[in-house]
């Protein structure tokens, strides 16, 4: 496979999934969560690839995912229970759980292949040459195979679960009279987006992942008031970002990480501007 058009499709599988997962956490006023649970995964990555001593995807997804989850619950449990305000527990339990993984990279640098730059950065450059070979036969770069499973499970959990989300997106008091588990749902939500962060890590860095999660769904919430369009067009940002991003990097032989988050970036500021213009109110209402 052409290695330009890998890197595409792994940025566009990779964007379009964190741009549909960002729709829920926009709605749910979460972004800064997002933001917390892709950096808080480090210490569980670190962990698990210390008693694995391999980037094997699932060790990294459940050691990710346990911590993703584990900070989702701290920062409940300090916002509800402690009546902690809800910025400063996601600062504190963001800032711990990311210092504690960097202390634990540090700490193992001697015997684990792993550093704080390849979980913040990832490098999309180097997709193309990290093949699955099985038996001497080349299936394609494993980032491509990643990226594209992350997609479908992301775009069959959404499918699926539709109307939970939408539910205890919009009215979490309104769902729990009709018999749905807000709480069950936001921690679904929340392991999708350790899923997403733990997939894309290795490529793209968590700190593009917190760009893909929050900058197309809030361009896309300036511009429209349901929720199907919301999703749709979040999707669209995102590979505009992606294609976009990706092309700038090649005209201006610069980081391809820096140019997708810097078109992200012109798109939202594209979109403020119509919604300024327009005086178009966001998102308010279910679509019924």
């Amino acid at each position: 496979m052409n290695p330009s058009l890998s890197i595409a499709l792994v940025a566009s599988f990779i964007a379009v999934s964190c741009a549909l997962l960002g729709a829920f956490l926009v709605l749910r006023k979460m972004t800064m969560v997002g933001d917390a649970i892709s950096h808080a995964v480090l210490p569980g990555i670190a962990i698990a690839y210390w008693l694995s001593q391999s980037r094997a995807s699932l060790g990294m997804f459940l050691g990710a995912a346990i911590v993703g989850v584990g900070a989702t619950i701290i920062i409940e449990l300090l916002r509800k229970k402690l009546r902690v305000q809800s910025d400063a527990s996601i600062g504190m339990t963001f800032t711990t759980l990311f210092a504690l993984g960097v202390v634990l990279i540090t700490f193992w640098s001697d015997s684990v292949d792993l550093d704080q730059e390849c979980v913040l950065y990832g490098e999309i450059a180097f997709v193309p040459f990290n093949l699955w070979i099985i038996n001497g036969s080349s299936y394609g770069p494993i980032a491509l195979w990643s990226s594209g499973i992350l997609f479908l499970v992301v775009l069959a959990y959404i499918i699926i679960g539709y109307k939970g989300l939408k539910m205890t997106s919009f009215n979490e008091d309104y769902a729990m009279v009709l018999g749905i588990s807000a709480g069950l749902w936001n921690l679904s939500l929340m392991s999708m987006v350790s899923l997403a962060t733990v997939v894309s890590f290795e490529s793209v860095g968590a700190i593009l992942v917190v760009a893909l999660l929050v900058a197309p769904a809030a361009s896309a919430y300036l511009l429209v008031r349901k929720l199907k369009p919301l999703l749709i067009l979040s999707a669209v940002f995102g590979l505009l970002g992606a294609f976009g991003g990706y092309g700038l990097s090649r005209l201006l032989q610069t980081s391809i990480a820096g140019s997708i988050t810097t078109v992200l970036g012109i798109l939202f500021l594209f979109s403020l501007a119509i919604q300024t213009i327009t005086n178009k109110k966001s998102v308010h209402a279910l679509e019924i």
